[in-house]
């Protein structure tokens, strides 16, 4: 592979500057046609490269781009998931359930107060408005975890203040007032889609009356029964009152939608008919996150400290599988040969490992043109992620993706080509031709 070792570390110690609301279009990124981002669970960066039961996972990262230094932002999930799709916590450093249409309560962005496991809160007000998110300590101490040692937010060093001019929006807002189409595609979602639902086996939901299922079981089903493989916690979109509400048009819940059937995933991509942005996300089997009443395979992780022997191999494969259907249905979909496209695949977070484990992440991206094999030591994190996006399809930076020394992964998405004709490594971008990328395995 071709190393492009370039650093752009910050210094230790160092807060990141907190940026404005929205800022200019990132410059420095190709056009994007249509970009599809898969979003896995709680491994670090070594826990991932060089897994043996992650064969199609590996073999990808070398065929495509891979970023080395990419770091998370914080704990828990749904923290990061903001993150990369809004550009801030906006004030939310827990995985509680939105509080759906509640119209009178405050957002923790008006507040400035921050919603978290310790001291435990309420279910997340309906993301809308301005205000102030919350800081992302370099160690957690207190929130996720008890005292020392505690968790490495970011790189152990970094850490982000809290941003008084936040806007409590998405990239989904953006592409919406732009005329521009989004989806996000979530595995065990049932057939009555996203509205009031916080978790979900894909038949069975936290709606479920099951006294009315008869004859009754014994022991009588109940709510605990339920595997949680659609949860909203991984559905960032939904924690956000435009979209509850449907306030701009072509952007509401009905946007969200299931792996299977009519306008699912598989659907789409067979037909071609999918949207400029495309956020996908495996159920909780799937994505390597694991549950803990839904057997052996889908077990979580015996003991998650950073390395892969404490690792439930049958999880590992079945997200190595999970990324493999994907992958091969968007390479065969008619939409991967038009224009530039490009796939992301990435994890949210380290889950929870405590100091010295740092919160870095694997990201591999894939596209259907310019230069594969890339490397790339650069400095980048969730915010780096949607800056390079928005800046990919015109869109302006949002909250803290327009902090200061957050770059767009530029040496990663590249439309350059080595010269055909060249020895001696000189770049060329041609107009019209398409590189298959890491051909379907």
């Amino acid at each position: 592979m071709r190393n492009q070792l370039v650093f752009c570390l910050l210094a230790a110690s160092t807060a990141i500057t907190a940026g404005a609301v929205e800022g200019p279009v990132p410059e420095g990124m190709p056009h994007l046609d249509h970009v599809f981002v898969v979003m896995m669970e709680n491994h670090g960066y070594s826990q991932v490269v060089n897994n043996p039961n992650l064969p199609f996972i590996n073999d990808l990262a070398g065929l495509a781009n891979t970023a080395t230094n990419y770091f998370a932002i914080g704990h828990p999930s749904s923290t990061n998931y903001l993150e990369v799709v809004g550009g801030s916590n906006f004030g939310v450093r827990t995985d509680n359930y939105p509080d759906w249409h509640n119209s009178a309560c405050t957002t923790n962005l008006a507040s400035s107060t921050v919603a978290t496991d310790n001291p435990a809160s309420p279910n997340i007000c309906p993301i809308a408005g301005t205000g102030t998110d919350a800081e992302t300590p370099a160690i957690d101490t207190t929130n996720e975890t008890s005292g020392p040692p505690g968790l490495i937010d970011i790189d152990g060093t970094t850490s982000i203040p809290a941003a008084a001019n936040t806007t409590g929006k998405t990239i989904a807002d953006q592409l919406a007032a732009a005329g521009l189409t989004w989806k996000s595609y979530q595995e065990s979602l049932p057939p009555e889609g996203a509205d009031n639902l916080n978790y979900s086996d894909g038949v069975f939901t936290n709606n479920t009356n099951f006294s009315k299922i008869t004859p009754a079981l014994t022991p009588a089903l109940t709510s605990s029964d339920i595997v949680l493989l659609y949860a909203a916690k991984h559905n960032p979109f939904v924690y956000f009152r435009s979209i509850q509400e449907g306030d701009q048009p072509g952007s509401d819940l009905s946007n969200v939608v299931p792996f299977d059937g009519a306008g699912g995933l598989y659907a789409d991509l067979s037909s071609g008919s999918v949207p400029i942005f495309s956020f996908i996300v495996p159920n909780q089997c799937n994505d390597q996150h694991g549950r803990g009443n839904a057997g052996p395979f889908c077990a979580f992780d015996p003991s998650d400290n950073g390395t892969q022997a404490g690792l439930n191999p049958a999880l590992m494969q079945a997200g190595d599988v999970a990324v493999r259907r994907i992958v091969t249905a968007i390479k065969w979909s008619p939409v991967w040969k038009q224009g530039q496209n490009a796939i992301v695949i990435l994890w949210d977070e380290n889950d929870y490992s405590t100091v010295p484990n740092k919160n870095t992440v694997l990201v591999i991206v894939d596209t259907n043109y310019g230069s594969h094999g890339v490397q790339s030591a650069t400095l980048y994190n969730h915010f780096s992620l949607l800056k390079s996006i928005e800046g990919s399809l015109g869109l302006p930076c949002l909250n803290h993706a327009c902090d200061s020394g957050v770059q767009v992964m530029s040496d990663l998405f590249s439309n350059i080509y080595p010269s055909p004709s060249s020895g001696s490594g000189t770049m060329s971008q041609p107009a019209a031709t398409h590189h298959t990328a890491a051909a379907v395995h």
